[in-house]
């Protein structure tokens, strides 16, 4: 249940009519997570305009989706779980792309290497340190895609929070965080 009221495209005015237009113009639709950000015009054009910088960087559109994926995932973002599975599908991601996302891997080395930095940076707060780093280097990353990596996750982090603060109802086929993950249990000693 929504505690911050979305906004009605229709019967709103200024600046967030205008950009929840440009929502609706891109997308054919105007998400609950749009809606609630048109509250506060200024944060809905930053989280667009973020995005839509993103776009034209050195990731592909899978691996944003992917990382979307994994960081949903690990701060259990049902909204964002939601809406980027959905997402992913269109852009044609299996649901063992979807699945090993939301671990944070890939069958594709690169791809891997990005999902395990991106967890690794939400889980230790981005406090990866020398060796989290060398490791992303070893694993052929570039800085361009470290930092690529890192500005998803800080966009994936907002919209998470957003959610979880807002309460966000979805509008999308509902993924619930931990649903499908088989996690290996330990055989130790």
């Amino acid at each position: 249940m929504n505690r911050i009221t979305p906004i009605d495209p229709a019967t709103t005015a200024g600046p967030a009519k205008a950009l929840l237009e440009g929502v609706q113009a891109k997308l054919g639709a105007v998400p609950n997570l749009f809606r609630v950000l048109g509250n506060a015009p200024a944060a809905l054009n930053a989280y667009l305009g973020f995005s839509a910088a993103l776009g034209g960087g050195v990731l592909g559109a899978k691996q944003r989706e992917q990382i979307a994926l994994a960081v949903a995932e690990t701060n259990q973002c049902g909204y964002c779980l939601s809406a980027h599975t959905f997402i992913g599908r269109k852009l044609g991601l299996t649901e063992q792309d979807i699945l090993d996302a939301r671990r944070g891997h890939a069958a594709d080395p690169q791809t891997n290497a990005i999902l395990e930095l991106a967890r690794n940076i939400v889980v230790q707060r981005g406090e990866l340190g020398a060796t989290g780093l060398e490791r992303a280097r070893s694993a052929g990353l570039t800085d361009a895609e470290i930092v690529e990596t890192t500005a998803n996750v800080a966009l994936n982090i907002f919209s998470n929070y957003v959610n979880h603060i807002a309460g966000t109802d979805i509008d999308f086929p509902e993924v619930k965080p931990g649903s499908g993950l088989v996690t290996a249990s330990c055989h130790c000693g």
